[in-house]
């Protein structure tokens, strides 16, 4: 493995810790509270950190090409942000 390679290896992983965090706690506020915009936070950090997590697979342990990785990590991140900012206006 490059040492490119390592280091977006290790930035992928801290990606899924993290998200899978905000994502937990995002939730767990949203179950609290019942609030349909924690509710939306949650699912919009949850797709960015899927995102990561299938581009991650379709990289590094599919055949496919490495560029179609990066176009399923945006288009997640896209959706995640659209949640996300769904979020920031529902009452």
């Amino acid at each position: 493995m490059s040492m490119h390679m390592a280091v977006v290896t290790v930035l992928k992983t801290l990606t899924l810790l993290l998200g899978s965090a905000i994502t937990l706690y995002s939730f767990r506020a949203y179950r609290r509270t019942k609030s349909p915009a924690l509710r939306a936070l949650a699912v919009g950090f949850g797709v960015v950190t899927l995102g990561a997590l299938f581009a991650g697979v379709a990289d590094q342990l599919l055949p496919v090409d490495p560029q179609l990785a990066f176009v399923i990590e945006s288009a997640f991140t896209t959706a995640g942000f659209a949640f996300i900012l769904y979020s920031l206006y529902a009452e």
